[in-house]
């Protein structure tokens, strides 16, 4: 009897986890009129012409673009092709391999179990992975081998080390020639596979590598949030892909996130195209990652820093409840306590006076960057991936803009910066 009322503690305590119910209740993303949160219908068909142009140009083979305010949705169109080669059309709920853009799910990750109080975030990462105890930096690299020769860390790796890109950690394939040949040489995956591959064997591997620095001294984009996917898999006890599942997409309901899509979805799944002769072709020979992730292979290897494939509008929803200050639909992923810890400056000036700081989750703009113009409001959030797909939000105009694309190794593309800043003038109130 007494095992069988602790597997119900256990089970009713997962379950209350999995979804709290907010005091506060935001309304879930519908589409209304654009005038009637103060957009202009007008001004939003700049977007159009400039999308439009952008395909008949061939600056693109297609684009999925989404703007809402106040929580509701005002502009949500597909332009172009999914796929060239086939003639397939993009359509508005196509999924799109998002890269980097899961590094703000995994962060949030991350802070909800902070907020739960397993761990503090200046805790060594030693404490909960033991390999990165004696973290080394490196001093010499022997180009001929790959082989090197570094010196012991002044300090250890911390969990906020990872959240802000400053541990020191490299990230081979965006890398220099040396560390991109040293990560290969010791097989690390650096963004997605289809081999039978986890993450704790490739972060155990990763571990016994040495930074770039020291932890803290610099900004160094890195592998930090798939070290940190590991630890939400100790910390959590439950694969990484089902705690995204339990504890954010099924509970505000992002239908269509996944590492690995379900076979009933991957028809939708937009491939990544680049330009040959002027033609858009399907992008198939990079040695950074395979095509046909992430419909085939073994598919267990979830990676925290460039997993996830999503839509527009479930990305969306993951940025309103952001906006809503960790509230969406009744359910409270964060408070706005933590979110304000999330948004705040995190690296002081390691970034140097460009307009904008990093926090726990994102990018996030200040006075200097508002004041150039074309970027949003202060505390305007942002980020994008590495298959060409770009957002923000801005919690001051309460505006969040998606712009959705699936290319490579193209130089023409100047859509992004154009709709954010276009965006932005469609204010009308």
């Amino acid at each position: 009897m007494k095992n069988i009322t602790a597997l119900l503690f256990i089970v009713i305590s997962v379950s209350v986890l999995a979804q709290t119910k907010s005091i506060k209740f935001t309304p879930p993303l519908t589409e209304v009129s654009a005038n009637s949160v103060g957009i202009s219908l007008e001004r939003l068909a700049c977007i159009d012409n400039m999308l439009n142009k952008a395909v008949e140009n061939n600056e693109i083979p297609g684009a999925v673009a989404l703007v809402a305010r106040n929580g509701k949705i005002v502009y949500y169109k597909a332009f172009g092709m999914a796929d060239n080669e086939s003639k397939r059309n993009l359509k508005r709920y196509d999924i799109f391999r998002i890269a980097s853009q899961t590094k703000a799910i995994t962060s949030t990750a991350v802070m909800m179990l902070w907020e739960e109080g397993k761990f503090r975030l200046d805790d060594p990462i030693s404490k909960y992975i033991p390999e990165f105890k004696n973290a080394m930096i490196i001093d010499t690299l022997i180009e001929a081998d790959s082989s090197y020769v570094a010196i012991p860390a002044d300090k250890q790796i911390t969990i906020r080390h990872l959240l802000t890109h400053t541990s020191g950690i490299g990230y081979g394939f965006l890398d220099n020639d040396s560390f991109r040949k040293l990560y290969q040489k010791e097989g690390i995956v650096d963004i997605a596979t289809t081999k039978p591959i986890t993450i704790e064997e490739n972060i155990k591997k990763l571990a016994k590598l040495p930074l770039h620095h020291n932890p803290g001294d610099k900004f160094t984009y890195s592998e930090g949030l798939d070290v940190l996917g590991y630890f939400i898999e100790i910390i959590s006890g439950m694969p990484l892909d089902k705690f995204f599942q339990d504890r954010i997409f099924g509970p505000l309901g992002m239908n269509d996130t996944y590492f690995y899509l379900p076979d009933s979805k991957r028809d939708r799944l937009v491939p990544v195209q680049t330009k040959k002769n002027e033609k858009w072709i399907k992008y198939s020979k990079s040695p950074y990652y395979d095509p046909d992730y992430p419909i085939k292979g073994a598919k267990t290897f979830f990676s925290g820093g460039a997993g996830l494939s999503s839509t527009a509008i479930d990305y969306a929803i993951f940025l309103q409840m952001y906006l809503n200050n960790g509230e969406l639909n009744g359910v409270r992923l964060l408070s706005r306590t933590t979110v304000q810890v999330i948004m705040a400056n995190q690296i002081g000036d390691l970034w140097g006076d460009y307009g904008s700081y990093y926090g726990l989750a994102f990018g996030v703009l200040n006075k200097k960057g508002q004041d150039k113009g074309g970027k949003g409001s202060i505390g305007t959030f942002d980020w994008g991936g590495y298959f060409n797909t770009d957002f923000f939000a801005d919690p001051k105009e309460k505006v969040i803009g998606i712009l959705m694309k699936q290319t490579q190794e193209i130089t023409s593309d100047n859509t992004n910066w154009k709709f954010k800043q276009l965006v932005g003038q469609a204010v009308d109130d």
